[in-house]
């Protein structure tokens, strides 16, 4: 099989040739700059680049001689832009190596180590990252003092906030002239020139939007408190997201295989909400957005959902979400067996290949082969399954717990 033949087979629930993997395809399944920095020293690969393409959570976009070497079945179309060297401007990485941030990207140092990021008048701070830390973090929230009036600045307002300020590609190009042609373009020859599945990633964020306005907290009570508002400010993401959606189906939407889109739904404990509340103000308009993406392209529906999510996970499936990441399994009810035993007809899963934190960061070579191996036997069997880690590669990962775990995947796919 192709790595296409394999991740679609894997997805329509047909047993692959061996198990597809995933390693940097979504700001979800990818390596943290830091840890793919000392992966290249521990290969001996440093003429390569580290290009962080996600400025906010600090990953890396794997080389292509690095995503053949592992064995990589996915690709980011995103991964097509920026690829002159004039797109890229050097940085320094927390832990003191040599990193490169794209060119529009120009975060301003402090005199305490930390990095700050302003609005155009220099004046409003929008995102900071502290000394030493490996991510930046929100810092300002639109509508934390409440709702407006009416939405005619909400595009404005988004603007500001860094997930989309600061939006990695193929994004950072939307507001290019003729980026929607380049867009086909660069995808129909990343179709031609790979054997690789292709991944568009789209947010489409709901209830994540409404805590990045009106902050986490704010959000959570108004789900409560202010639910006719909370539909009000729903229903206007709603059509932004369709709009966009409108673009992407017409661009790529015959030539991408899955897209993703994102939404932190769960704490380790469990859902950020009851499940009558995700029927009544969520489900209804994520079944909108797949149901949009199913009537206008060949992709499949593909979330990123964060934590505890088993209680809405069948509301989500009718919903038409097809594939679910990272599978937190050290969420509660997010065990292996539990998921598999209970979803593994209607899903597929994309993660929760191995924890990444615990085994993956503080384990040894063989404890992440022996989890590994284990995780492979439980999920694998029937399709349904893309081995991935749980969430992002950490920075404190050592190079030889990655290659441990790749190799694990190997051995796993020759017996």
């Amino acid at each position: 099989m192709t790595s296409r033949e394999r991740v679609l087979s894997a997805i329509a629930h047909k047993q692959p040739d061996r198990v597809p993997v995933d390693m940097g395809a979504t700001p979800s399944s990818g390596i943290s700059a830091i840890a793919y920095s000392n992966l290249l020293k521990h290969l001996g690969r440093t003429e390569l680049p580290v290009q962080i393409y996600d400025v906010v959570q600090q990953l890396a976009q794997p080389d292509m001689s690095i995503i053949d070497q592992f064995g990589i079945d996915v690709l980011d179309i995103g991964r097509t832009f920026n690829l002159q060297p004039s797109d890229w401007q050097e940085t320094i990485l927390a832990n003191g190596d040599k990193a490169l941030y794209p060119a529009w990207f120009n975060p301003v140092l402090q005199p305490n180590g930390s990095y700050h990021c302003y609005d155009t008048d220099g004046k409003r701070l929008l995102a900071m990252m502290p000394k030493g830390a490996t991510f930046f973090d929100q810092s300002y929230f639109p509508y934390v003092d409440g709702y407006p009036d009416n939405y005619e600045g909400l595009d404005e307002e988004m603007g500001r906030v860094l997930w989309s300020r600061y939006v990695h590609s193929p994004w950072d190009h939307a507001a290019d002239s003729g980026f929607w042609e380049q867009l086909r373009k660069n995808a129909i020859h990343l179709r031609e020139t790979t054997d690789k599945a292709l991944m568009i990633v789209c947010g489409c964020n709901l209830f994540e939007w409404g805590t990045f306005l009106r902050r986490m907290d704010n959000f959570l009570m108004d789900l409560l408190c202010d639910p006719d508002q909370v539909e009000r400010v729903l229903d206007e993401l709603l059509k932004r997201h369709l709009a966009t959606l409108e673009k992407v189906c017409s661009s790529v939407g015959d030539i991408v295989d899955i897209i993703r889109f994102g939404d932190d739904l769960g704490m380790t404990t469990g859902p950020f909400m009851d499940v009558d509340t995700y029927k009544t103000l969520f489900k209804p308009r994520h079944k909108q957005l797949c149901d949009y993406v199913k009537s206008h392209s060949k992709m499949h529906t593909f979330i990123h959902s964060c934590g505890s999510i088993s209680a809405l996970m069948p509301d989500m499936i009718e919903a038409g979400i097809e594939v679910f990441n990272p599978v937190q399994t050290n969420a509660l009810n997010m065990e292996p067996e539990f998921l598999k035993k209970e979803f593994g007809q209607d899903c597929t899963f994309w993660g929760g290949g191995v924890e990444t934190v615990g085994t993956l960061n503080n384990g040894t070579p063989e404890q992440v082969r022996e989890q590994v191996l284990q995780r492979l036997e439980i999920m694998s069997a029937g399709g349904g399954f893309v081995f991935n880690t749980v969430h992002n590669i950490l920075p404190d990962v050592p190079p030889a717990n990655i290659i441990a775990m790749f190799d694990a995947v190997k051995e796993f796919n020759d017996r």
